[in-house]
């Protein structure tokens, strides 16, 4: 039977004046890969961003699991971020200081959860997207799609419910972007993952079985 994972109602995000949520509604269901387009300021990562509780509504509530994030304490919340979410963004923002495999691992040690078994799991992902050889390397020794694929291992690493992507082949060529977009679907799959990809490339929203659009604010259903 199918349930949703997050459910939003009446969402809304003003900044000053501007309005970048105007009351939006919708079910993410769980297992589901989403696509989201739209022009720059139609609220597309704005209303990623408070899914993710990387900011709170204005008006309106987001519930994850059954958990209304209104509820939560900005400590609650950013275990919620760490454990139930991976995050891909378009820059991957792997610490510069810390090796590939450090930077990867860091979600699971202030979680306190690092253990054998997380460390096994990410070799077998580094293993399985051919970048294992990458692990002991600093980030600025990668190229920009091993970068990427080094972030989305971290963002899998606690097998996390929800997958929230920003513009993730927003800085890659045609080919990596394949890559990168079909890697995150199948892995989403494998890891029994809600995916919801914020994109402005329609080829990269082709690739998704439900296509949404947002537009002044609003989320409309498309396809």
């Amino acid at each position: 039977m199918e349930r949703a994972l997050v459910t939003v109602k009446n969402l809304t995000k003003v900044y000053a004046t501007t309005k970048a949520l105007a009351g939006v509604n919708f079910d993410f269901m769980a297992g589901t890969q989403y696509a989201i387009q739209g022009a720059s300021g139609s609220g597309k990562s704005t209303l990623l961003y408070l899914l993710g509780g990387l900011d709170r509504p204005s008006s309106g509530s987001i519930c994850a699991d059954g958990k209304d994030l209104a509820d939560f304490s900005n400590q609650e919340l950013a275990v919620y971020r760490n454990l139930f979410i991976g995050f891909v963004f378009q820059f991957h923002f792997l610490l510069p200081s810390m090796n590939c495999r450090s930077n990867i691992l860091l979600p699971a040690l202030i979680g306190n959860v690092l253990t054998p078994d997380v460390e096994q799991s990410v070799l077998k992902l580094a293993e399985y997207l051919e970048v294992q050889h990458c692990l002991e390397k600093m980030p600025y020794q990668l190229s920009g799609g091993e970068q990427q694929r080094i972030n989305l291992i971290r963002a899998l690493s606690l097998r996390p419910k929800l997958l929230l992507c920003d513009e993730p082949t927003g800085n890659l060529d045609s080919i990596n972007s394949e890559k990168v977009t079909l890697l995150l679907k199948t892995l989403a799959t494998q890891y029994g993952a809600t995916l919801i990809v914020v994109t402005h490339d329609a080829k990269v929203a082709s690739h998704f079985e439900q296509n949404l659009w947002m537009k002044d604010g609003h989320l409309f259903t498309r396809g």
